[in-house]
């Protein structure tokens, strides 16, 4: 159970949190709820002491449950720095970090930065396999299968990961960015 210290704070935060979602005011709540100005103040600085009667006034100013409101987070969120996450130098100028730094099953998705002129040969994957590059910034040009495929920024390319594959930034000045997202054939389906 939490402690009273606990549950002000969880009250604080999460009045602050609906009442933006809810996009009001603190003087906007008060007014809904009934109550003062300051009452609202005191509560988000976790320094209030409401009634029950205080409570559910604002608890339904906000159309949310009481528990809504005195709840402790329940989501598991985790922020990564940058130094956090790993990246690769690979191929001639190229550099690649996980994008979701948490596994994901049966894909890879990865940032890629490339230096101007700076080309990867692709790692051909099992049959089945698709794998979609999304250009986010510069130009790229993606050899498939012997074919090219220019990429711009806003564009996207989807080819079979099993084909012989590479990439290059065809600006000689400028830095591209993508997305890569390799989607596994399934094993044995």
């Amino acid at each position: 159970m939490d402690k009273p210290e606990q549950t002000a704070e969880n009250l604080a935060r999460n009045l602050i949190s609906l009442r933006h979602v809810r996009r009001m005011t603190q003087q906007s709540l008060a007014q809904a709820a009934g109550v003062p100005r300051s009452t609202i103040s005191n509560l988000e600085s976790g320094q209030g002491n409401p009634s029950l009667a205080v409570l559910i006034k604002v608890a339904t100013a906000l159309d949310s449950a009481l528990d809504e409101l005195l709840s402790a987070p329940r989501a598991k969120v985790r922020k990564w720095k940058r130094a956090e996450i790993a990246q690769r130098r690979r191929g001639r100028g190229v550099i690649t970090r996980s994008l979701v730094p948490e596994p994901v099953p049966d894909q890879v998705i990865e940032v890629m930065e490339l230096e101007p002129g700076a080309a990867l040969g692709g790692t051909p994957h099992l049959p089945g396999t698709r794998e979609f590059f999304s250009c986010l910034a510069g130009g790229v040009t993606i050899f498939v299968a012997g074919e090219s495929y220019e990429v711009n920024a806003g564009e996207v390319l989807g080819f079979p990961g099993n084909a012989p594959h590479s990439y290059r930034n065809r600006d000689a000045a400028q830095r591209a960015l993508a997305v890569s997202i390799v989607v596994f054939a399934k094993v044995g389906v």
